[in-house]
């Protein structure tokens, strides 16, 4: 076979193979339709045109019509490499002395490729002035060609494994074209051997592009291998997570150096952030490169870089994969945490339906004991008791019989509570009348150790019994565990009435505090002198609650202890409670 039947051989081959591309490209272009792919329509385009319209021209153009698409033909080979520079130009804009000297090189080299008077034909003797276009066009080729080729082998450093050599493909691709058409002008006639070379460079630079642009399956398979790694990692650990912060920290940094994206937002159903990797901002920004991947439960949200769209559809399938066990991971995670959940609300529930049934058994037997003896003594023995000694069993009889109907009361009020049965209605209430009327009936007797701070004229729109039930609570615990002076302030701000109530005693021990709220729990002074059954301040605590206010406690330095109670300011209600 001769040296010019293996040169059209190459030509054809490297032909066939740039008009693929550049039928490729235009397709992606109408798939897309956006400035990346335009630009890449139009140089990958181009190159196809001008390698199919060079093997059907002859080398040598005799007519007017030859010559005139022969110039046309150098007019768009002068054209590609700026073509392919506009195309890495819309992922990064480049400085404006950079754009204007490549767009201005580039229009005086077709201004000259026009205004040439003639292109000499095979073994035809170049004129000096032909040699110094030749000179221009290899230097303006090569100069506009290296930088796109550098600026795409730069961005493509930090991409994922497909996009970063699809990238530098690409720049392999515009280098080995720049060293073709410098050795095709370089190489004399005669020189069979450096004329095969060269036709070789232009093969190497067709299919450098061709997988640059169009990598068929198994070599995407062979570049992503690194990745799908990753994801096999990532899927054992989203096997193994249990709570859904666990799901997030597996699965959302493997995504972000998968995808090489700055950061992640994984959101719910209602778009509210679940978790961020790789961002300190609080919800996703706004702009172009970010990209939202929609997967069961909520969706993904990636803030990727300007080259992730177009060279990143690999890695854009790998992720909504990922991301569907994601959103499975995450449903299984929150059923797991709601059942879990839900075993100890049902063991705290039984635990407290135990301590309620234990307690209540226990703080009832005193006073129905008590009662059975009194009953029992007065029924044995009344006719020869002495006058003292019935009144005292009265008083005995009375005080059980008190001390049981609170204890009951108490229980009620707390199954009211549990089953959320508790009506609200909100009246207005002269406070410093209301408080004074507590105090005489809490105080027994000592009233003057409590010191009420508030206005004749302050009024609380809140509920009676809300109001009753918790300043009463607060008032004997101080009376019963404080010690005076106890001080009663009231104001209204804000849109809430804040009341609190402060002693001057001990306070409350550092480790009852976390306890300080919950049923049936009680200081060990408290149990020591059996005061009380510890549902005081759950119950109060719980009105509050209902009001849609709280009971919070803070201690009072350098003793006591302050109790208030915060209720959002509501209007009075149309129907008395």
């Amino acid at each position: 076979m001769s040296a010019e039947t293996v040169n059209n051989v190459l030509g054809y081959f490297s032909a066939a193979v740039f008009t693929a591309v550049g039928l490729a490209a235009l397709v992606f272009w109408r798939r897309r339709r956006d400035r990346p792919s335009l630009w890449a329509a139009l140089s990958f385009g181009t190159l196809g045109a001008v390698a199919l319209a060079g093997q059907a021209l002859p080398q040598d153009p005799s007519t007017g019509l030859e010559q005139v698409l022969q110039r046309l033909l150098i007019v768009a080979l002068v054209l590609f490499p700026y073509l392919l520079y506009r195309f890495t130009t819309a992922f990064d804009p480049p400085s404006n002395v950079l754009a204007w000297t490549v767009a201005l090189s580039t229009a005086a080299l077709i201004i000259w490729t026009v205004a040439l008077p003639h292109f000499p034909k095979t073994n035809e003797h170049r004129s000096a002035a032909f040699n110094a276009y030749l000179a221009g066009l290899v230097v303006q080729f090569g100069v506009v060609s290296m930088i796109a080729a550098f600026r795409l082998w730069r961005a493509g450093r930090g991409q994922p494994s497909v996009a970063r050599n699809r990238m530098q493909m690409l720049a392999i691709a515009a280098t080995a074209l720049t060293a073709a058409l410098f050795f095709a002008v370089v190489t004399p006639q005669d020189e069979a051997g450096l004329q095969i070379g060269t036709s070789v460079l232009g093969l190497v630079s067709a299919l450098a592009f061709l997988l640059g642009f169009v990598p068929p399956g198994v070599v995407r398979v062979i570049w992503r291998r690194a990745e799908q790694e990753r994801v096999r990692d990532a899927i054992g650990a989203l096997m193994a997570a249990s709570t859904p912060e666990e799901v997030a920290a597996n699965v959302l940094p493997p995504m972000t150096r998968l995808f090489a994206a700055r950061a992640i937002f994984l959101l719910d159903a209602d778009d509210n952030v679940v978790a961020i990797h790789g961002s300190d901002l609080p919800a996703p920004p706004k702009g172009p490169d970010l990209l939202r991947l929609e997967i069961p439960g909520g969706c993904l949200v990636v803030w990727a870089g300007p080259y992730a769209p177009f060279f990143g559809s690999d890695e854009i399938e790998l992720l909504q994969s990922l991301g569907a066990l994601t959103g499975l991971a995450l449903d299984r995670s929150r059923l797991f945490v709601r059942e879990r959940e839900q075993r100890l609300e049902l063991e705290r529930a039984d635990e407290l339906k135990t301590n309620f049934i234990a307690l209540a058994a226990h703080e009832l037997r005193t006073p129905v004991a008590s009662i059975h003896g009194v009953v029992s003594t007065l029924d044995r023995l009344g006719d020869r008791l002495s006058e003292d000694d019935r009144a005292e069993l009265d008083d005995a009889l009375r005080s059980q019989t008190e001390r049981m109907r609170g204890l009951v009361d108490q229980l009620l009020d707390l199954s009211r509570l549990e089953a959320e049965r508790v009506p609200i209605h909100p009246v207005p209430l002269p406070v410093r009348a209301e408080i004074e009327e507590l105090v005489a009936a809490s105080g027994d007797g000592r009233t003057a150790e409590v010191e009420i701070r508030i206005p004749d004229d302050l009024e609380a729109v809140v509920d009676r019994t809300v109001f009753e039930r918790v300043v009463s609570n607060l008032l004997t615990n101080a009376l019963r565990h404080g010690r005076s002076p106890i001080v009663v302030t009231a104001a209204q701000s804000d849109r809430h009435f804040r009341l609190a109530v402060e002693d001057s005693g001990n306070g409350v021990p550092p480790q009852f505090v976390e306890d300080l709220f919950e049923r049936f729990s009680r200081s060990e002074e408290a149990r020591a002198r059996g005061l009380g059954a510890g549902l005081g301040l759950a119950i109060a605590r719980s009105y509050a609650r209902a009001h849609g206010g709280d009971l919070v406690h803070e201690a009072v330095r350098p003793h006591g202890a302050r109790f208030e109670l915060v209720v959002p300011v509501g209007r009075a209600s149309a129907t008395p409670g």
